[in-house]
């Protein structure tokens, strides 16, 4: 289950929002006139009706509506297998699971993309700034970036896992 912005101010207003955010939320909520003010282009692009189509509701909510599952709800949280991390939209691989770390957050946590994979931009939601991370195919929104993440890069690239898919090897 996620939650858009516009469902928590109906379901709770701003006290849900602050909860949400003392757990460490990772994803955002943007109105949807911000979302709607800079229209961008992708390698991918489908209309609203095909990514509803394509997806499943709980990735159409975080890669297209940019929720945020609830932490420790996605199955790629507890996977430790060799493999590759992709984007559930457009299938470009993500992240190694050489990457991949314990935050401790609830969502999977990598501290480096693989090359060319990801694209960020400034996220103001929730009265503060943060950087967005997003797929560079298709624009579907993965989660956030952080710096305080371990070493080689002290980032922590925090991913919803309905977002992503994972297939081993």
């Amino acid at each position: 289950m996620s939650f858009t912005r516009r469902e928590l101010l109906r379901v709770g207003g701003l006290a849900m929002a602050g909860g949400l955010l003392g757990l460490g939320a990772c994803s955002r909520a943007p109105a949807a006139a911000a979302a709607a003010a800079r229209p961008r282009r992708f390698e991918v692009m489908h209309s609203d009706a095909e990514w509803r189509a394509r997806l499943t509701p709980s990735q159409y909510r975080v890669l297209r509506g940019h929720a945020t599952e609830h932490p420790y709800s996605s199955p790629l949280n507890d996977e430790h297998r060799r493999g590759t991390f992709a984007c559930a939209g457009c299938a470009l691989p993500l992240y190694s699971s050489a990457t991949k770390f314990e935050s401790g957050t609830g969502w999977p946590s990598f501290w480096a993309p693989l090359h060319d994979a990801i694209g960020t931009s400034t996220d103001s939601s929730f009265g503060m700034v943060r950087h967005e991370v997003h797929c560079r195919r298709c624009g579907g929104h993965l989660g956030h970036v952080f710096n305080d993440g371990p070493a080689p890069t002290g980032l922590r690239y925090c991913m919803n896992g309905a977002a992503m898919t994972f297939a081993a090897g």
